[in-house]
């Protein structure tokens, strides 16, 4: 019997910060993409300019516009029904006297579904995006398409140095969780597993914010797309980012995960002179268990396509056990913000 197929695709070029050129440049792979056959077409964040965060700067507020009526929007809306895709569409949101890290998903038919507002702001040299955006109030959403069940986010990175760390801490537990889970099935069943991999997905909790990826995959959906801009690190081995970025997603809950990163080196006029930051790119897709099955480099633009059987995806899912074998009784505590008094 012929499962549920989606053929999935992340884009990667680099801005100007020219709205109508990089427009058309995502107009352009999207259409590239639509010729490898992806039915679900994810472009980078905030691709319509240069990421502007770097600096505060007020007259930068010029650049957000209402949802409804956005030119962007309107546009992909089109491109989408004419080439019969999904196409999850990032934005900078001005909604009355607040403002948004948005991303609105557009149908195979051009119908728009809705609205996922960024939940983590970060703040910080380089990326001083609550000067900007509110904290998102949607919630985590999955959005029904015509391919696929999907639930968007838009990562919060900590700094450089934290990444790399990370990410060395991850590549060097990736053989180690593969023959755990070898043993495990063996002698301790898969519950075993699931112990030792929340330990290790309990350390890098804080810093990504994976309570979305938890809720979305509760909600029960197909797929992760993440956009992000993400600097390079200088030092940072290859391929540790898509490591870091595809193991606990995937390995945890079972779902494959496409991510799309900007390249390029951009420089913005702050208070203090310039700020530079060069886009580190390596969008990916990864697999259900982690496995990197398409990557780009970090410097050139990228069409990455590939494709799943989401109905064989989804019995694997359930032979782990990961949602068997929750205990959402006992975890009362990440209700509170320092960890005491949990109504238990």
């Amino acid at each position: 019997m012929e499962g549920r197929r989606v053929v999935v695709s992340a884009l990667q070029f680099a801005c100007t910060d020219d709205v109508s050129t990089n427009v058309n440049t995502a107009e352009r792979l999207v259409r590239a993409a639509h010729g490898k056959g992806a039915n679900i077409i994810l472009i980078q964040e905030l691709f319509e300019g240069y990421y502007f965060c770097q600096a505060q700067r007020e007259g930068f507020f010029q650049r957000a516009k209402p949802y409804k009526g956005h030119p962007t929007i309107l546009r992909m809306q089109k491109l989408a029904k004419e080439l019969g895709v999904v196409i999850p569409v990032s934005f900078f949101e001005e909604a009355n006297n607040a403002h948004y890290n948005s991303i609105a998903i557009i149908d195979a038919d051009g119908a728009d579904l809705g609205l996922y507002r960024k939940s983590h702001i970060p703040d910080g040299p380089g990326y001083q995006e609550k000067f900007y955006f509110n904290p998102g109030d949607t919630g985590f959403k999955v959005f029904h398409t015509k391919f696929a069940k999907i639930g968007v986010g838009k990562k919060f990175f900590p700094f450089p140095f934290i990444v790399l760390a990370l990410c060395l801490f991850n590549s060097l537990c990736r053989s180690l969780i593969e023959l755990l889970h070898s043993v495990c099935q063996q002698f301790a069943g898969i519950s075993g597993f699931q112990r030792q991999l929340e330990l290790w997905y309990s350390k890098v909790q804080k810093y990504y914010f994976t309570q979305l990826l938890l809720v979305l995959n509760l909600k029960i959906l197909d797929l992760i797309l993440v956009i992000t801009g993400s600097e390079s690190c200088k030092g940072m081995p290859e391929p540790i980012w898509t490591s870091n970025m595809g193991l606990f997603p995937n390995c945890y809950y079972v779902v494959p995960l496409v991510a799309s990163n900007r390249v390029g080196k951009e420089i913005i006029e702050t208070e203090h002179g310039k700020s530079e930051i060069t886009f580190y790119g390596n969008s990916f897709i990864a697999g259900p268990t982690g496995e990197i099955i398409e990557t780009a480099d970090d410097k050139e633009e990228a069409v990455l396509v590939t494709h799943f059987d989401l109905d064989v995806i989804k019995s694997k899912r359930h032979s782990w056990g990961v949602f068997r074998d929750r205990r959402p009784d006992l975890y009362k505590v990440l209700l509170t913000l320092d960890g005491s008094n949990p109504q238990l």
